[in-house]
């Protein structure tokens, strides 16, 4: 796509330029790295980067009327039209024609996809650092920390809608993956709960750390798992105290704290270490607890025990009313859907797919990765069943119900990472799971 582009000098960026900001996803406020400049506040927001030049696509781009004549403008719609008329002598039947535009439609997809894992595997790096430096270096630990929940915050934050995706094959079994999982969530669940930016800060800083404390324990005791003593199920409950203490020396605020301090807790009592009530809990620290509890079910640490993101919602549902707010977990399951991203489906059609999108508006009508028999991965339809009035979503499967031929086609992993998908400019590719 380089080649594409043209360089141009940030003092001579205009409304309805598509460009390109070649910096890390934390070094700008944009939800994306390529996008069209809409309005003089994304230009000066643009110039605020200190940038002196940038990377711009003149074809995607859609300038003023007086923009558009200049002669090497006047050069580009000349070539445009000589290709059209080449385009349009070529014989082409509808069904190749079809199959074009469906490549070219999965070329964006797949583009947008690398843009999506370029933005997580930096965050997931970030985390990791400030993990591994946060024994060391508490206090710079904790600056880290909070300007990648900044970051995370600020994009989620605006009028634009966000939709919930999974980026499969990551490693979401590594700690640093968990607290990025949970951050990710709990941050759209906080945005749907219609928090103040501070109240989302303190989610996500502490939906980052919420397992800090387990620094400090032997491995052996990272995870709950029924084959522990009482004593070691006693140290491994410790982590969250320890967890505090570390937050403190970490220099985070109190909501924050609130939020390490809660993750284990129960709306019924049920929880450890405090047995907190649903009234004395905070909201940050109930969304935290309940994106933790959503994660260690799709992602547990034997991967044998790994349930679908259905069968997590499913069991969420059915056993933790008690356990949960009733009506956070209402909202969860509206913003998840209720064939959460990665949910492996057979449509109502017989043909097999995987979620890639939730649409929180019509949950019914997620976005779909298809299985055609005989069509190979590269060729997979993506399909909005929000535009299919006639094809909907059958049951949910397990794995093992999927047939070979599908699995090998649509490739779902037992283990997923979750991000999300800014939906504020139309001329943005969607992110899908390719």
């Amino acid at each position: 796509h380089r080649a594409m582009s043209e360089s141009v000098a940030v003092q001579d960026l205009q409304v309805g330029m598509f460009i390109h900001l070649d910096l890390g996803w934390m070094s700008h406020p944009f939800p994306v790295s390529s996008f069209m400049l809409e309005s003089q506040h994304d230009i000066e927001r643009v110039r605020s980067l200190g940038l002196q030049q940038l990377r711009w696509s003149r074809d995607k781009s859609v300038l003023a009327a007086q923009a558009q004549n200049t002669p090497d403008a006047q050069t580009t719609q000349v070539a445009e039209l000589a290709l059209a008329a080449v385009a349009d002598n070529t014989p082409n039947t509808p069904a190749q024609s079809a199959q074009a535009s469906l490549r070219a439609q999965l070329a964006t997809q797949r583009a947008a996809m690398r843009l999506c894992e370029q933005q997580h595997t930096e965050a997931s790096q970030a985390l990791r650092g400030i993990v591994t430096g946060a024994l060391r270096s508490p206090e710079q630990a904790g600056a880290q920390a909070q300007s990648l929940a900044r970051a995370m915050t600020s994009k989620m934050l605006g009028e634009h809608d966000l939709s919930v995706l999974v980026l499969q094959g990551h490693s979401a079994n590594v700690p640093s993956a968990h607290g990025l999982n949970v951050s990710v969530i709990a941050l759209l669940l906080a945005r749907v709960m219609r928090l103040d930016e501070a109240e989302m800060f303190d989610v996500g800083v502490g939906a980052l750390l919420h397992d800090i404390g387990k620094l400090e324990l032997p491995s052996s005791v990272h995870h709950a798992d029924e084959r522990l003593t009482p004593a070691q199920t006693s140290t491994y409950r410790d982590h969250v105290r320890l967890g505090v203490l570390l937050g403190r020396r970490m220099g985070l605020s109190l909501g924050a704290l609130q939020v390490i301090a809660q993750h284990h807790e129960n709306a019924d009592g049920t929880g450890f270490p405090a047995h907190l009530s649903l009234e004395r809990m905070t909201l940050p620290g109930r969304i935290v607890a309940l994106a933790n509890r959503f994660d260690e079910l799709c992602n547990p640490q034997q991967v044998a025990h790994a349930l679908t993101p259905h069968e997590a919602l499913s069991k969420l549902f059915a056993g933790g009313q008690g356990r949960t707010d009733a009506a956070l977990l209402t909202s969860f399951i509206r913003m998840m859907g209720v064939y959460p991203a990665g949910s492996v489906v057979q449509l109502t059609d017989d043909r097999y797919a995987v979620v890639t999108h939730v649409n929180s508006s019509r949950p019914l009508k997620p976005r779909v990765l298809v299985h055609e028999p005989g069509v190979a991965r590269e060729d997979a339809l993506l399909v909005n069943l929000m535009t299919q009035p006639d094809l909907g979503i059958r049951r949910s499967l397990v794995l093992a119900q999927l047939p070979a031929a599908a699995r090998d086609c649509l490739q779902p992993s037992p283990r997923m990472a979750y991000y999300f998908e800014p939906l504020h400019a139309p001329q943005t590719p969607a992110c899908a799971w390719m």
